[in-house]
């Protein structure tokens, strides 16, 4: 029987071309870019499989060894590229594995685009065989999500899916595809998306609005910017160093914020927020006007509401109307893009400098060295740090490597002990702290940016959810960088039962396997530190290794990570130790 179907592999065709629902999903992704997908076949998406087997010159796929995997691993490419990360999945179980992902790439503003296979039409609503609902599923995580039934379907839905997730706030976004749309005929012709009647992803800025803000900058006497992670979305570090420079405001970094501008800037203070640093947290209270720039006011930051940034007006720089207002309430909102934003706002600025109030947080810094930060990168106790092993990993890549963490305790210390020189260096779970997210995203941030070393931070915990991505790793020949931080304890909710649960450890120490015959099993070096003066030679071992390579350091098994607000407390009630 003669093939009805043609693969449209050559770029130059541009009439239609008969071809399958499948076949016009892979040749869409080429359309829009994409080079590496993560993801898991499965009976559902079988058509779609078998379709890629012809595309494998110009798509590399990722074979993970769980559907979660795959969507942090599209988070990980995504966050270090700035591009939209893939991930492919079956249905049913496969789909509602890579819920957490796509919950977590939501809340942490991360172009996703997840394809899941689906049975077939006639069988919708039926409880088929690995049958679930997975747009109603996604439906509250998602930043727009499609089933599609017809073949015909495809070019329009992929479009208008990367056009959505990157544009704007970026996000996740799902198509579910039938198993019979996967097989169907169609005559393919692609055209990006451009537009979408209702979607504004850019919004037009209210010179007004700029000028408030100029106003309020120039009659301030201690402001003070917080960074968010929307400054490094808008790829406006620039337009941000530019705003800083000439105004000479201090700057104070969120979490996923933290690389915008370079650690040893004049004008960065530091970390804000639970875990942050000493001045922004305290300062916060004693300044006069804050400036939050493509950030979010998260609870993490604000801690009690009722009580933060009492002296303060509030100028909110963000992209999304949906901020404004929705935590702190902004006397001068300023909605828009902060790549263009900014510009506007230098422009009307007085030339300044707050070194009298710089000098505040220099000050504040100088009391956190001395009380808490000398002792933990140099301890006198025999127990290696967390801290200190940070600090060392990342002097060894002179402060610019890619820093993946994945959550706990150790996050929270690399965020305070890795230093950077650019942006996008900076890879974590932030609002919905996904225990398993590090392992795969740097996956996926070592796939996006082969000419960067990535080095991964994570606790036993958490190492254990997705360890299984070792065997990713060897088999796509990953060269990634993992620091096992191993304190046999859940160390986040260890430390607040020590301080908060009187010392009730319930359910949170871990008698953990041999880590190190686990690394051996995947054909992956490693080495286990668990003295001081051994601990720059493996290192150094580490750096030098030109594979993906495994350092577990033993560290003290009842530390705590300070400084920090206390749940409830005022950002003032800051604790040092």
């Amino acid at each position: 029987m003669q093939n009805k179907t043609k693969v449209l592999m050559d770029e130059s065709v541009k009439e239609p071309v008969t071809m399958t629902g499948a076949q016009a999903l892979m040749e869409s992704m080429v359309n829009e870019g994409v080079e590496i997908l993560f993801g898991y076949p499965g009976g559902a998406i079988m058509p779609v499989y078998d379709s890629l087997y012809s595309y494998r010159e110009k798509l590399n796929h990722i074979l993970v060894r769980h559907e979660q995997g795959a969507v942090h691993a599209a988070q990980g490419y995504a966050r270090a590229t700035g591009r939209v990360g893939v991930s492919l999945v079956t249905s049913g179980p496969a789909a509602t594995n890579a819920v957490t992902g796509i919950a977590d790439a939501m809340i942490d503003s991360t172009p996703v685009v997840v394809i899941s296979g689906q049975v077939g039409s006639a069988l919708l609503g039926t409880d088929a065989f690995q049958e679930t609902d997975v747009v109603g599923i996604t439906q509250p995580v998602t930043k727009w999500n499609y089933q599609i039934t017809r073949a015909e379907e495809i070019p329009w839905a992929i479009s208008r899916a990367f056009y959505i997730a990157r544009t704007g706030r970026p996000g996740p976004v799902l198509i579910d595809i039938t198993k019979d749309a996967q097989f169907g005929l169609l005559e393919y012709k692609y055209q990006p998306m451009k537009s979408i009647r209702s979607y504004t992803p850019y919004p037009i800025i209210d010179p007004g609005q700029i000028e408030e803000a100029a106003r309020l900058i120039n009659l301030s006497k201690k402001p003070l910017a917080l960074i968010g992670q929307g400054v490094v979305i808008a790829g406006a570090e620039k337009e941000l160093t530019g705003f800083l420079e000439k105004t000479g405001i201090p700057a104070a970094m969120t979490l996923l914020g933290l690389s915008a501008l370079p650690s040893d800037h004049r004008l960065n203070v530091g970390g804000l927020g639970m875990h942050g640093n000493y001045g922004p947290n305290i300062k916060t209270n004693d300044a006069d006007l804050i400036i939050g720039i493509g950030m979010r006011f998260d609870d993490r930051i604000t801690a009690d509401t009722k009580r933060y940034a009492t002296n303060a007006k509030i100028i909110h720089m963000d992209i999304d109307p949906a901020e404004i207002n929705k935590i702190i309430h902004a006397d001068a909102p300023v909605l828009g893009d902060v790549k263009e934003s900014l510009p506007m706002l230098t422009e009307k600025v007085s030339i300044n400098n707050h070194d009298e109030w710089l000098e505040e947080f220099n000050a504040c810094y100088r009391v956190e060295y001395e009380r808490l930060i000398e002792r933990e990168l140099y301890p006198e106790k025999p127990d290696l740090t967390m801290a200190e092993v940070v600090r060392r990993v990342s002097m060894a890549y002179g402060d610019d490597a890619i820093m993946v963490t994945d959550v706990g305790q150790h996050q929270m210390v690399a965020w305070r002990y890795f230093k950077f020189r650019q942006s996008r260096s900076v890879i974590t779970s932030g609002g919905l702290g996904t225990m398993g997210f590090g392992l795969p995203a740097a996956i996926g941030a070592k796939l996006g940016r082969p000419d960067r070393p990535v080095v991964l931070f994570v606790g036993d915990g958490g190492f254990q959810m997705t360890i299984q991505e070792l065997g990713t790793i060897y088999q796509s020949k990953v060269p990634v960088k993992i620091v096992l931080l191993n304190n046999n304890f859940l160390g986040m909710v260890r430390q607040w039962q020590e301080l908060f649960f009187d010392h009730r450890y319930a359910s949170t120490e871990l008698i953990n396997p041999d880590f190190q015959t686990i690394s051996k099993g995947y054909f992956i070096p490693s080495v286990k530190v668990t003295e001081r003066d051994k601990l720059d030679d493996a290192v150094r071992q580490m750096v030098d290794e030109e594979g993906p390579f495994l350092l577990e350091v033993v560290v003290e098994k009842e530390g705590n990570v300070f400084p920090m607000v206390p749940a409830g407390a005022s950002v003032a009630d800051i604790i040092l130790e």
